[in-house]
């Protein structure tokens, strides 16, 4: 077969891989790895930040598989790993491979921001889950797909999960999540979750739904994180809810711009699940509405962020701009009402007092009590 020449019709929106890097460092690299890394450089050469939650949600992957991409470059040198104090990975540097990867050198533009929670899992391979023992608290790779290892079900297995009568309920559960009759491989995944991961039908009931929520609905992904959670120990939704609520950089960054260090409860999560999805809004507009709030009051924030909110949704705010606008026009109208008090109608009710109340500082006054 003739050889084929390759006419690039863009040169500007593009990304350089080094030719290096194909020739000796592509071939021993899993998929995460180089998805991990290709797509390192893409945000590298656009000077863009990214996260590790965002780089396994674009690629279906677990925050742990990204983890361990990432460090396997470092071993590799072909990236350098920042960390804060508290061992949280603040920081990307990657190698510049033309100038020699293993003597370290390093590209000054390379730092790639990473948000201190979407990494702190790494930290959690001193600690050990409750519930399970020390051999299996923290497993590596190798141990870890030797312990969490599917087995290949038979046709008889199957049958016998399906005729289960507490199977009934659990199937019904995920095909309403999944939206389709199950097939027998995710059949097969279910009876995974329970017979090797030891997974309660709460846990696999929150499993799903944490995953549909989050536009997942692939069942390799879903198996992925049923797997990380089994690596740390998760036993029950509400560790599984506090360990997926501890990691989400925008729950974490609303929660703190809302002065509190601890994980939401169910009904603060209604209040950002609202903020976030039914309203739409960034996190920008959704930070200066806590700022806002916690100026205003120290009671019952969570609400009072939520009358600014609904009344920036009703009044159609669609960036951070619009607000000031906003904010422009609350103003002048007080100005016109003070300056231009309601005349005294001729009627018999002119004896009672008549006040100009100002109905922000009553609704603050009511969310306060």
């Amino acid at each position: 077969m003739a050889r084929l020449t390759i006419y690039p019709d863009n040169h500007v929106d593009s990304t350089v891989v080094s030719n290096l890097f194909i020739d000796e460092y592509m071939k021993d690299a899993n998929d995460a790895q180089l998805k991990v890394y290709l797509y390192l450089l893409r945000m590298m050469s656009a000077h863009l930040a990214t996260s590790v939650s965002d780089i396994a949600d674009r690629f279906n992957h677990t925050e742990k598989d990204v983890l361990r991409a990432l460090r396997y470059w470092e071993k590799q040198q072909l990236l350098s790993l920042d960390y804060d104090g508290d061992k949280n990975l603040v920081g990307i540097h990657i190698h510049d491979l033309t100038d020699g990867a293993r003597a370290g050198a390093q590209m000054p533009a390379s730092f790639v921001p990473m948000p201190v929670m979407s990494a702190a899992e790494d930290v959690r391979r001193d600690a050990v889950p409750a519930g399970l023992p020390q051999a299996e608290s923290q497993p590596d790779s190798a141990q870890a797909a030797m312990v969490y290892a599917k087995p290949s079900y038979t046709a008889d297995q199957l049958r016998e999960f399906k005729g289960r009568q507490e199977t009934t309920q659990l199937l019904f559960i995920a095909e309403s999540y999944i939206g389709k009759p199950l097939t027998p491989s995710e059949i097969k995944t279910i009876l995974y979750f329970t017979d090797v991961l030891r997974f309660s039908d709460d846990l696999i009931d929150y499993l799903l739904q944490y995953c549909v929520d989050r536009g997942k609905k692939d069942f390799k992904y879903i198996e992925k994180v049923a797997v990380s959670w089994a690596e740390d120990g998760i036993t029950t939704p509400k560790q599984a809810q506090k360990r997926a609520t501890r990691y989400d950089k925008n729950i974490y960054t609303i929660m703190n711009g809302l002065g509190k260090s601890n994980s939401p409860t169910a009904k603060e999560m209604e209040f950002i699940t609202r903020w976030l999805k039914d309203y739409g809004f960034t996190m920008d507009i959704i930070i200066e509405a806590c700022e806002r709030t916690v100026l205003a009051t120290d009671k019952h924030r969570f609400e009072y962020a939520e009358s600014i909110l609904s009344s920036w949704k009703r009044q159609n705010v669609h960036h951070k701009a619009d607000i000031q606008g906003i904010d422009d026009l609350h103003q002048q109208r007080r100005k016109s009402a003070s300056s231009n008090p309601p005349k005294q109608s001729g009627n018999r009710f002119n004896q009672f007092t008549q006040n100009n109340y100002d109905f922000a500082a009553l609704e603050q006054e009511l969310v306060s009590n």
